[in-house]
């Protein structure tokens, strides 16, 4: 369909979208040859699943073709705009119409992590009874925001974004078979902009696509497009390039790296062009919780309490009264002296254990021995119980053969581990703390 100056109505990604698995780009994992979703779809029976992955790697596409391709009727609903009325009506429909169904009807439900518990509630019996398989899609970690009875009837598909064939595959695609990129005679000379400004995202490149094209005159004879002229479109044309005048990925990266960077004055800037974007407060919460942890840490232990509190509290009470609640909880993190000495500590430990081709046998006086036969074998024999020992402690192994004077947590340069240290350096000569 086109407008009457002959420019197409329908947007590139959505003229480009696949209608056939044949067709879809990315995602080897699930669709290649052999894989769990081709499988389900050459099979024609289908379960119930959600589909977790960062935005515009083919959720929505998939979806659609896994209807298409098993025949099954295709209902769809939002999360931002639909409620338990719109679930339960989608539910009815699907009862009506299933005695003349080969295959439960597919509901697709859009950024599912959004739904709070009712409307989660009123899907569980449509789902657990077959009346409905359910194709839900989240940008989130589903254990967070998907009530357990239903995250235990779905099974969790992990999307990647696209990589750079990927990425050139669909740039080809546009412009060869588009019935109106092929007339404007586009050469792309280079490809590394369009890339870069896409992060992975499908819909974003075709759209960052569609901008530049637009930007040359209609009767231009040809199209040449390299990375300075990327740059320069989106620079007059940022409202364009992201509708909501925000860069997720990129405003999100400057919050976190003000808070770690411990400048509250930036923090709070970024958290302000996120909730004037629509943000999600409960990301941002979300995210402020993780880094409490991940760059706040044993530097002030007190950080993930509040963080979680704030997550909490958000979740209870909403906007715009939630904007106070993240603020507080920003500008105390941002000031809060910094220490990632238990992300490397974990990280070591697991480095370790994912290394070692059998696990290390625990030694037996570490070892349970609620039976005479355990006990006779030596489990538990030599271990020394610290709470009978002045100050609590008493020097023993508890590290696994071969592994005995093994530092993997090494304390942060802040007040308080800096204290631990010291601690530390009194009880264990062994570590050379």
């Amino acid at each position: 369909m086109a407008s009457e100056n002959g420019k197409p109505i329908i947007p590139l990604p959505e003229r480009l979208r696949p209608k056939t698995l044949a067709d879809y780009v990315g995602q080897k994992h699930l669709v290649g040859p052999g894989a769990v979703i081709r499988k389900m779809i050459e099979s024609g029976n289908i379960s119930s699943f959600i589909l977790w992955g960062p935005p515009g790697v083919g959720k929505t596409t998939l979806a659609r073709i896994i209807a298409s391709e098993t025949g099954c009727e295709f209902y769809t609903l939002s999360a931002v705009s639909s409620g338990v009325k719109d679930v339960r009506e989608v539910i009815e429909r699907a009862k009506a119409g299933r005695m003349f169904a080969v295959h439960a009807p597919i509901l697709f439900i859009d950024e599912i992590h959004r739904f709070n518990k009712a409307q989660q509630d009123a899907l569980l019996g449509a789902v657990e009874s077959g009346i409905i398989t359910l194709i839900g899609a989240t940008t989130e970690n589903p254990s967070f925001e998907v009530i357990t009875p239903l995250l235990s009837r779905c099974q969790v598909y992990v999307l990647k974004e696209l990589e750079m064939s990927d990425l050139d595959a669909l740039l080809e695609r546009a412009v060869k078979q588009d019935n109106y990129l092929k007339s404007r005679n586009i050469t792309l000379k280079e490809k590394e902009a369009i890339f870069r400004f896409s992060g992975g995202d499908a819909r974003r490149l075709l759209n960052v696509l569609e901008i530049v094209v637009s930007s040359f005159p209609d009767d231009a004879p040809a199209i040449d497009i390299d990375n300075q002229t990327v740059i320069d479109c989106l620079q007059e044309n940022i409202a364009l390039y992201d509708k909501n005048g925000e860069q997720h990925y990129d405003v999100i990266s400057a919050f976190i790296k003000s808070i770690r960077g411990s400048d509250p004055n930036g923090a709070i800037y970024w958290m302000a062009r996120m909730i004037a974007g629509g943000e999600d407060p409960l990301f941002i919460a979300r995210r402020m919780l993780i880094l409490a942890s991940e760059d706040v840490g044993l530097a002030n232990p007190n950080a993930a309490l509040l963080a979680q509190s704030c997550f909490d509290a958000v979740h209870q009470i909403g906007m715009p009264e939630a904007r106070i609640i993240l603020a507080e909880t920003c500008i105390y993190l941002a000031t809060s002296p910094k220490s990632n000495s238990a992300i490397c500590a974990i990280d070591a430990a697991l480095a370790e254990v994912n290394g070692t081709a059998a696990p290390h046998p625990v030694p037996l006086h570490l070892r349970n021995a609620p039976t005479k036969l355990m006990k006779e074998l030596g489990y538990h024999e030599g271990y020394k119980y610290a709470h009978e020992f002045e100050g609590n402690f008493v020097d023993q192994e508890f590290l696994p053969e071969g592994l005995t004077g093994t530092k993997f947590y090494e304390p942060g340069k802040n007040a308080r581990e800096e204290e631990l240290r010291r601690r530390l350096k009194t009880l264990w000569e062994k570590y050379n703390y």
